[in-house]
């Protein structure tokens, strides 16, 4: 009968290791649990023919367990909000932690998640925390994720802690998702339109003038210029390197390589994110989605237990803007220095006096998470307005563009057609 070798949790919910005999894995597993264990782990017993074939089934075990191959791309925020829920739900269930894992990643196709979790078991198995776990992996589990899962194990809570983190993180991603989604409609057209501007000055004003040379006609200023930025176009202007309708394809490109190179360096970050909130209409919604993203990111951490002071700096570092990290950086020094939040936050000027206001009284009341969770919750209703009212009047606005671009093609192109015609007609 074959033997298994198995891990398990006793009444008291310490580990054992032993071995059973059973005909088969889940008779194996009846039998451990008959003896008032909860099995972690079981395994049948091989029996080693030789050196050679052991050192080979040992080999082909840790090339099993180190999962094999390699995994291109990362972990999506959908894709880590999942597992954050299910492991929720496994821990909620009462399975020990290391089998969680274990099943997690087993349901997995090979990706990314799936190997970082397989590195995950290992630690977690060897004697490691979770959140140590989770910390060696900070491209996939950021510092935000690490600590409450830290805050979780330290209160005996990691269930409610995932829970909390895996709405924490659909909101957020929702909020997300919104603005881009009203920014890519103007981002389209604009793109189509470039495309189209630069096909017809590049194949058809060149075929009207010379149409327009063959009646040796006058043409007005407007066609003039339209001629002359359509040699630029295609590269027919005299001593030119190059068409300029590379330059025109070519410069959305390299504006925003640039805008991510500048932002990269402290000063040009603390430039374009001054000026983004300057901005007519996209200021006012760029602020509203930062106060929503850091009061509810605050306002999770705090309810997770996380000391206020960490929980400031970690939310300074996932606001995303720094003119709010600045404000939030003095914050977190005047709290080390005895202070209140909410009076160095209003002295700040980056907040409505009714975010300051509602701080102040989660102070008072000592219900500062549940405050700062119906700030976000009032200011992710909004964005939704804003971008609302947003897409209502870019509408309009690009209609008005492009009927401008396509009337004003039309014009340039007609008038010298009506001068021929009144030469033909003496």
């Amino acid at each position: 009968m074959p033997t298994f070798q198995y891990e398990a949790l006793n009444a008291s919910g310490k580990p054992e290791k032993g071995t059973i005999e059973a005909a088969s894995n889940e008779e194996a597993l009846q039998r451990i649990r008959m003896q008032g264990h909860f099995p972690t782990a079981v395994r049948e017993q091989k029996v080693k023919k030789s050196a050679t074939s052991g050192a080979a089934a040992s080999s082909k075990k840790k090339k099993k367990k180190g999962g094999g191959g390699i995994s291109l791309g990362g972990v999506s925020k959908k894709q880590l909000t999942l597992f954050t829920r299910q492991l929720s739900t496994l821990q909620d269930a009462g399975l020990p932690l290391l089998r969680s894992i274990q099943i997690l990643e087993a349901q997995l196709k090979p990706s990314k998640l799936k190997t970082v979790l397989q590195s995950v078991a290992d630690d977690v198995e060897g004697g490691m925390s979770l959140s140590e776990a989770f910390s060696k992996h900070p491209r996939t589990y950021d510092r935000l994720y690490t600590k409450m899962v830290l805050a979780g194990e330290a209160g005996g809570v990691l269930d409610v802690i995932l829970q909390r983190l895996a709405d924490f993180m659909e909101k957020s991603q929702r909020l997300k998702s919104k603005v881009v989604g009203a920014m890519i409609y103007p981002v389209a057209v604009l793109s189509v339109a470039v495309l189209i501007v630069t096909g017809i000055m590049y194949f058809i004003i060149p075929q009207f003038e010379e149409i327009f040379l063959d009646f040796g006609i006058e043409l007005p200023k407007l066609t003039m210029g339209l001629i002359v930025f359509s040699r630029w176009v295609a590269g027919n202007e005299p001593d030119q390197a190059f068409p300029g309708a590379i330059i025109l394809l070519a410069s959305p490109i390299v504006a925003f390589v640039l805008f991510k190179l500048i932002r990269k360096t402290k000063p040009g970050r603390a430039a374009f994110d001054w000026t983004f909130l300057k901005f007519p209409v996209f200021g006012g919604l760029i602020r509203k989605t930062v106060i929503a993203r850091f009061t509810r990111t605050l306002g999770t951490l705090i309810s997770a237990g996380v000391p206020i002071l960490e929980a400031i700096q970690i939310t300074r570092d996932t606001c995303g803007n720094w003119v709010y990290e600045r404000a939030l950086n003095k914050v977190h020094d005047s709290i080390r220095e005895g202070e209140s939040f909410a009076g160095p936050l209003r002295e700040t000027k980056v907040c409505d006096a009714l975010v300051v206001n509602m701080i102040d009284v989660g102070e008072e009341t000592g219900d500062m998470d549940s405050m700062l969770s119906k700030i976000a919750d009032n200011y992710d209703e909004e964005v939704d307005v804003a971008i609302g009212s947003l897409v209502k009047l870019i509408e309009p606005f690009m209609v008005i563009l492009l009927g401008g671009m396509v009337g004003t093609i039309v014009v340039a192109m007609f008038l010298p057609m009506v001068a021929m015609i009144n030469s033909l007609n003496q």
